[in-house]
């Protein structure tokens, strides 16, 4: 459940659609050219980049909150968040540092679902994490699509094998307010993330939904947790969080929903879900997939 601003559980690239089909017809030519050297070091270097955020975000991970989990400290949060916390943790367990998620699915992309598979690196704390994603255009041709927030700034990139730029994005503060927001509602896959801190803070809505609110460089924004009768989180709502379009970013109701839980590392996580803009003409579903791996590694 990629939940940010791009091909993650929560995006949305309605400027690029254009480009998309466009080049989509130029890279399949480009196959048949027998250009594997450019291809391979187009390749090459996506991988370098990915791995050197990777590394300063890993290199910077040093969550906030103490290094284990108390269900004493739990008494004064939010009842549906309590409740939440005491279902999802062990109590003593460790703090997470870094978490690494392994993710199949589809996205929807020139009015059809494309197949996906993608890595997601997380930081348990500060809000970081580094998406890296190959998108199945066609059997011949692949996109690769890397959303990222690392040390306090964000971007989307995306190449047609790895070669053919259609997105670069980085730096805008809009941007920034949309990646915290997917981190947030992708902290569920490494709930201690989710535990409050002096950037992180819950308020009641009511005994079946709250409010998370998280600060990060500079940057406050909120997400919406419905949780349900067991205290599973089944859906994260906003009803703004800005939407790419026309190169201009629109606040814009976005949400998804979470359909299958299951205990991995003895945590409990969503394992299956789906996201979605609200627009005008009604919902705009746009990923759906699930988690095949996730690995963790704790604060000693």
């Amino acid at each position: 459940m990629a939940l940010q601003n791009s091909p993650t559980l929560f995006e949305d690239h309605s400027k690029t659609m254009k480009n998309w089909k466009k080049l989509t017809i130029g890279g399949a030519g480009l196959v048949g050219l027998g250009i594997g050297l450019p291809l391979w070091l187009g390749c090459a270097q996506w991988n370098q980049e990915t791995s050197t955020l990777v590394n300063q975000l890993k290199e910077q991970a040093a969550p906030m909150t103490s290094k284990r989990v108390s269900f004493e400290k739990f008494d004064s949060l939010p009842n549906p968040v309590a409740r939440y916390f005491r279902l999802v943790l062990k109590d003593g367990q460790p703090i997470i540092k870094t978490a690494s998620i392994s993710q199949k699915g589809e996205f929807f992309l020139n009015e059809k679902w494309i197949q996906f598979e993608a890595t997601q690196e997380f930081s348990g704390g500060p809000a970081a994490f580094v998406w890296d994603a190959k998108m199945n255009m066609n059997p011949l041709l692949k996109v690769r699509v890397r959303d990222a927030l690392v040390d306090g700034k964000a971007s989307m990139n995306a190449k047609i094998l790895s070669l053919i730029p259609v997105m670069n994005m980085k730096g805008d503060k809009k941007l920034l307010s949309a990646a915290l927001q997917r981190y947030l509602a992708e902290a569920a896959w490494f709930p201690t993330a989710l535990l409050p801190s002096d950037k992180l803070s819950w308020s009641e809505i009511d005994e079946n939904r709250a409010l998370a609110t998280l600060t990060e460089s500079g940057t406050t924004v909120s997400l919406e947790f419905r949780f349900n009768s067991k205290g599973e989180i089944e859906e994260v709502f906003s009803p703004s969080r800005f939407r790419e379009v026309g190169g201009e970013f629109v606040p814009t109701p976005w949400g998804g929903r979470f359909t299958k839980f299951e205990v991995r590392t003895g945590m409990l996580i969503p394992v299956e879900g789906e996201v979605k803009w609200q627009l005008p003409k009604g919902a705009m579903p746009y990923w759906r997939g699930k988690i095949i791996e996730a690995k963790y590694i704790f604060v000693d």
